[in-house]
């Protein structure tokens, strides 16, 4: 089976069927695993594991694809034009993409999620075809979500919630049947939402805020051993304590320190895997001068304690549950 969308090489095909293709990209961030099915004609449907930080898709001769993104967790960024929108778990979004390839971004490295991809030119006109009563046009979604050429993003409803909920845990032997019935239970139950609902704009970020919560970042994670107040870093980057926070929230999702924090503890859980560096020694790398804390630093990101991670050769590192509480910056040191 060919893959909906064009791929960057190298992309290391893992199983391949008639209507199912398993891929794992790689580049210098990480990795993504995507599994494929093809529902319908011209209709397909993408889990995506990904451990990487960003992914580049070429340019494709395939245009005005109609692409629906469910995140289930972690985060991912997605440009359109000069804005940038970020789905975080929970979130949907409806956006067109075009022949001039895009870039997705992945702030956390870390994302799971399903995408449905339509390319009109090629799926049914219209899905009562398949089942009656089911009149939904990809054109006319297309035209509802996309008319202006934007994303339209929506936080999970109970409605969305089950019919995604479900396509995460459906049984292999009834896979391909089931994947058909919630996809078109999902594109009728679009074709009758209300877009006033939007979220779109709760979303959506400036390029500035982007600049700046991305330089901030690349400037701390290169400065694991160092310790910074928000204050410090805002007079680094000449701006307010205020819009620091309030940028590298609106990217990264989650406030600096928790982000750091998180950031450092992969970084040690590299190092007990790969290393035979003490515990102690790997705490002071990440600016811990204080095993105790390091370890409850350690097991409130990992869910273990350095010692148990190191003795548990099989736990990978993307097993780490990412925080997802608030923190008071101003009051921890990054």
């Amino acid at each position: 089976m060919k893959p909906i969308q064009k791929l960057k090489e190298p992309v290391r095909i893992l199983s391949e069927s008639e209507n199912e293709i398993m891929y794992l990209a790689e580049n210098d961030t990480g990795t993504m695993e995507m599994t494929e099915y093809k529902v319908f004609q011209g209709i397909h449907l993408i889990y995506r594991d990904v451990h990487m930080l960003h992914y580049e898709y070429p340019s494709s001769e395939k245009q005005n694809l109609l692409e629906i993104n469910h995140c289930r967790e972690g985060r991912y960024e997605h440009r359109i034009g000069r804005q940038y929108y970020y789905l975080s778990s929970g979130d949907l979004s409806v956006s067109r993409s075009n022949e001039n390839g895009i870039e997705a971004y992945y702030p956390t490295s870390h994302y799971h999620g399903i995408s449905i991809i339509i390319d009109p030119s090629t799926a049914p006109e219209c899905l009562s075809c398949f089942l009656d009563d089911v009149n939904v046009r990809p054109t006319a979604l297309m035209e509802k979500f996309c008319h202006n050429a934007e994303c339209f993003i929506i936080r999970s409803t109970e409605s969305l919630e089950h019919i995604f909920s479900e396509l995460y845990t459906v049984p292999e032997s009834i896979r391909m049947g089931y994947m058909k019935v919630k996809v078109l239970e999902l594109l009728l139950f679009l074709s009758g939402l209300n877009t006033e609902i939007s979220q779109t704009v709760q979303h959506s970020c400036p390029p500035s805020q982007v600049r700046l919560a991305k330089a901030v970042c690349s400037y701390v994670c290169a400065h694991m051993s160092e310790h910074f107040t928000i204050e410090q870093l805002a007079v680094q980057f000449q701006v307010s304590p205020t819009q620091l926070k309030k940028s590298f929230r609106n990217v990264y999702g989650n406030s600096l320190y928790s982000y750091v924090r998180t950031q450092k503890m992969l970084s040690a859980a590299r190092l007990l895997q790969d290393t035979d560096r003490t515990i102690l020694d790997i705490a002071g790398e990440c600016g811990y001068d204080n095993g105790s804390k390091f370890s409850k630093a350690f097991r409130c990101v990992m869910g273990v304690s350095p010692r148990d991670f190191r003795n548990n050769k099989n736990l990978p590192i993307e097993s780490v549950r990412m925080e997802r509480k608030n923190t008071f910056e101003a009051e921890n040191p990054v």
